[in-house]
C-alpha cells in the first residue's frame, strides 16, 4: 500500500470511527469498538478498499496513533476525538502533569480569550504534554500558536483529566484563568 493510499484510508476511518458511523450504516458499540468484517464490508459501498493486513499497518504506522484493535484484533476503534457523543472510551481520571499545551491559530483566539478553551463539537478539549506536538496541532490550520494551561492548578481545584492510548491529554473545558496567553 503506498502513502496515499495510506492517507486516504486513515482519513476514511477518522470519520466513521470518530465523527459518522452513519456515513457507510457502521455500528459502533458504547465503547466505539467497530467489528473489522462489517467495517471491511461497509466500507466498499464507498469505494475504501483494505484487507486487514493493510488495516494493521494504518494502526501501527499512524504517527498521531489514532486508532487501536481489541485484543483478539477483531475489532478497531479511534483512540479519542469523537463528536459522537454517545461513545463512552472508559478513560480513567488520572493527575496530569503541572503543565500541558494547546495548539490553535490566532482566528481563535478572540473566542478563547472569553470562554476559555471549549470541547465544542467533541467530547474533550485536547492538550499536549509537548510543546512540538502543540505546534503540529496548531500548524494543521495554519500558523500555530500554543498556549500553556496550568492543569496541575485545575487538578487540584477538581477538574477531571484523562489520558488516551495516544498520549493526548482530555478534559471537559479550560477556563480562561488557567491558561497563559503569552510563550
Amino acid at each position: 500500500m503506498n502513502e496515499k493510499d495510506k492517507k486516504r484510508i486513515s482519513k476514511f476511518l477518522s470519520l466513521v470511527l470518530r465523527h459518522d458511523p452513519e456515513h457507510i450504516d457502521l455500528r459502533l458499540d458504547k465503547n466505539g469498538w467497530a467489528i473489522i468484517d462489517e467495517l471491511q464490508t461497509k466500507s466498499k459501498s464507498r469505494r475504501i478498499f483494505f484487507s486487514v493486513e493493510e488495516l494493521k499497518t494504518i494502526v501501527i504506522t499512524n504517527d498521531k496513533q489514532r486508532f487501536s484493535f481489541n485484543e483478539d484484533e477483531t475489532k478497531i476503534r479511534a483512540n479519542q476525538g469523537h463528536s459522537v457523543k454517545t461513545i463512552d472510551l472508559e478513560f480513567e481520571a488520572v493527575e496530569p502533569p503541572m503543565f500541558l499545551y494547546h495548539g490553535t491559530v490566532s482566528k481563535f483566539i478572540g473566542a478563547i480569550r472569553k470562554e476559555g478553551l471549549q470541547k465544542r463539537s467533541r467530547q474533550h478539549v485536547h492538550l499536549s504534554k509537548s510543546i512540538d506536538t502543540a505546534i503540529t496541532v496548531g500548524s494543521r490550520r495554519g500558523k500555530p500558536l500554543v498556549l500553556s494551561v496550568r492543569t496541575g492548578d485545575m487538578f487540584k481545584k477538581g477538574f477531571k483529566f484523562y489520558q488516551s492510548k495516544n498520549d493526548v491529554w482530555l478534559t471537559d473545558r479550560v477556563p480562561i484563568e488557567f491558561i497563559n496567553f503569552k510563550n
